[in-house]
């Protein structure tokens, strides 16, 4: 007869006392002590990946934290002379102070800077509300300062090693592209499309048609495309009068509703195909450009 174990007591209370954030793996701060403390005495972390706080959004956390507290304690660790630096939790602790709380629930740990940097990076791109841009620096912090291999940080972080990468990548458009998507203006999608240009330029003129013509992620991947088939035929010198080409028969495609074949040549001349399936399409076709 095998010998009953009996239950281990206070197990159910150290459970509750997991840090939900701690997904690092790191021993020194795998034992988080809970405290409450006065969100004034908490400094910021100079670590924060976070960028943007919007300003509407905390006062409606703030809102929520003034009727029901906070649900999800912020993460400190003790420094030096004593007083608490923040890890991870920057927009609660922001909103607390908007709610005028005199103390909010805490996990402090043991950390020194590059775990605290490591904790605050790993638990904000686990967040939903980043954008890519800052998801994207967050990995590349990780590679400079942690010293990570995107092997390791994809088990660290839970994502393929892919979609690192991709994120990674968008850290070579140009600016004006990253802002765009840091605005939320596009979307990583687009902005996956628009790394298919390697001249920042080219990069400039397709945000510009993509935001004016609000063309969805596939629309953009055609267009780089066709630019990139049309680049080809036409030569080097005359980059400039490709581009326009390439726009005029965008328009022409989204005006006629038919696919458009270019046949141009060195000189910059060239025809254009349009495509009909009978003879009544094609006199549908002629009204079209007639206006009839």
């Amino acid at each position: 007869m095998s010998k009953t174990r009996k239950p281990v007591l206070g197990k159910g209370l150290s459970a509750l006392l997991q840090d939900p954030n701690n997904d690092s793996g790191m021993s020194a701060v795998n034992s988080p002590m809970m405290a409450f403390i006065d969100p004034d005495e908490v400094a910021v972390n100079p670590y924060q990946p976070r960028t943007n706080f919007d300003e509407e959004a905390l006062a409606d956390l703030a809102q929520s934290i003034s009727e029901l507290g906070i649900i999800q304690p912020i993460t400190v660790r003790k420094i030096n002379d004593g007083s608490y630096q923040l890890v991870s939790g920057e927009r609660r602790l922001r909103a607390s102070k908007l709610a005028r709380l005199t103390s909010v629930p805490a996990f402090v740990r043991e950390a020194n800077d590059q775990e605290s940097l490591e904790m605050a990076l790993v638990e904000n791109i686990q967040r939903e509300d980043l954008d890519p841009i800052e998801i994207a620096l967050s990995y590349q912090r990780l590679i400079d300062e942690i010293d990570l291999t995107q092997e390791s940080m994809s088990k660290r972080v839970g994502k393929k090693r892919s979609t690192i990468t991709n994120y990674l990548r968008l850290l070579k458009l140009h600016p004006q592209v990253q802002g765009a998507l840091r605005r939320r203006e596009i979307s990583m999608g687009h902005g996956r499309a628009i790394m298919g240009l390697e001249e920042e330029e080219d990069q400039i003129e397709l945000l510009v048609s993509v935001l004016e013509k609000s063309l969805s992620v596939r629309a953009t991947e055609a267009l780089v495309r066709k630019y990139l088939s049309t680049e080809k035929e036409i030569e080097n010198g005359k980059d400039r009068l490709s581009k326009k080409v390439l726009n005029a028969i965008d328009d022409l495609e989204k005006g006629l509703g038919r696919n458009i074949e270019l046949k141009s040549t060195k000189n910059g001349s060239g025809s254009i195909q349009i495509s009909f399936t009978s003879t009544k399409d094609l006199i549908s076709l002629k009204k079209q450009l007639l206006g009839e």
